[in-house]
């Protein structure tokens, strides 16, 4: 059962990083398809069906840093923020979302690849995931490895302030009705709940995912006129292709995020119990 004890940082490194690559390899496919979906070059050009594992080695090289930064800065942040009992949502929200940002970091230039691999921007010029980073690099050197940053960003911190409050509330309540005690859920509970949060959160962010999406999918020309600014880009899409655009892939990204949070953030809490039952033996 979890521990009432906060965890380490070296267990949050050692469970976040596992944690991030189990789902982002085993959900790899259904997100390929819900960048397809979201495509502004239409599903079935951006690829269809085919080669549903295009960029997956970029996911490979940074889900494991990704996620292990985001729950050393969750865990330790809950830890140490001057937030009394009752301010607890307050504290999971403000933990989440800077630890979200540190993620960020390191997730943006992977996630760049991965989706201009998954769309196919590149046609036949990039077959693998390196060749992608080669042409991104050409065209638009180290910045264009942060295209979609602060989109990425304006999506996670809505999307993260939502998700963690309500699993943390959900193991609160659940722990409660189960065991009457707090943190005294099983991993595989705990997962119920990180599907329950990650499925609701994921449905309401869904146009911001998109946003990002078309972000990272411009391939910039010099000639090009300025692009729009987020706000208003999410505004044109609504207005010259309606609101399903703006929800496009929500099936998909709900089912994706709902099994997915509970793979996630059972393994954490499963790999946290097990750190933890090593370092007592």
């Amino acid at each position: 059962m979890s521990s009432v004890n906060s965890p380490t940082f070296s267990q949050s490194l050692i469970a976040g990083g596992l944690a991030g690559t189990s789902v982002d390899l085993l959900f790899y496919p259904i997100d390929s398809i819900k960048t397809r979906l979201q495509s502004d070059h239409g599903f079935y050009k951006a690829g269809g069906f085919r080669g549903v594992y295009n960029g997956v080695a970029s996911v490979v090289v940074g889900s494991a840093p990704g996620a292990a930064v985001f729950f050393c800065t969750y865990d330790t942040l809950k830890r140490v923020l001057p937030t009394p009992p009752h301010l607890a949502p307050v504290n999971h929200m403000i933990s989440a979302s800077i630890g979200e940002v540190a993620a960020c970091l390191i997730r943006v230039p992977t996630e760049v690849i991965k989706t201009r691999s998954q769309a196919s921007s590149y046609g036949a010029m990039a077959n693998s995931s390196l060749a992608t980073a080669k042409l991104v690099w050409k065209t638009d050197g180290l910045k264009g490895f942060y295209r979609g940053f602060g989109t990425t960003v304006m999506r996670e911190i809505p999307f993260t302030s939502l998700q963690f409050p309500m699993y943390e509330f959900f193991k609160h309540r659940l722990s409660h009705f189960l065991y009457h005690k707090p943190s005294s859920l099983r991993p595989y509970e705990a997962s119920l709940c990180g599907s329950a949060a990650g499925g609701i959160a994921a449905a309401l962010t869904t146009p911001l995912d998109v946003l990002k999406t078309r972000v990272m999918l411009d391939l910039r020309d010099p000639s090009h006129p300025a692009y729009l600014p987020p706000l208003r880009r999410l505004r044109q899409i609504y207005v010259t292709e309606g609101i399903g655009s703006l929800f496009a892939g929500v099936v998909p990204r709900t089912m994706w995020i709902s099994a997915g949070g509970a793979v996630f953030l059972g393994m954490y809490e499963w790999t946290i119990d097990l750190l933890g039952s090593s370092s007592e033996s």
